[in-house]
């Protein structure tokens, strides 16, 4: 099953207006992510351009598990964004038409 979380900051203009430290967060999250991608976890991840928002889409056996990872996530758990969790569909991917 595949669920979708996206992750809101409550601070306007986040991607230019972040503070240093909460840029290396942020940098952490990246790597968080990147792991699960690794393990197979991730389908997808990234922001909405202008940093309103971000999404992240898993694959998971459990909407518990699903919300562990979204948890885990180092901006998350920080308390910099806000998550928001559900479950989702993927059906239809072409990877070959991402640019």
């Amino acid at each position: 099953m595949q669920y979708i979380y996206f992750i809101r900051s409550p601070k306007e203009n986040f991607a230019e207006t972040m503070t240093a430290e909460e840029a290396e967060i942020m940098g952490v999250h990246f790597e968080y992510l990147k792991k699960q991608m690794d393990c197979g976890r991730l389908i997808l991840a990234g922001p909405e351009t202008s940093g309103k928002f971000g999404i992240c889409i898993l694959n998971a056996s459990s909407e518990d598990e699903a919300h562990e990872i979204m948890m885990n996530d180092p901006a998350v758990k920080s308390g910099i964004v806000k998550p928001e969790l559900y479950p989702f569909r993927v059906s239809l991917i072409n990877s070959s038409n991402i640019k």
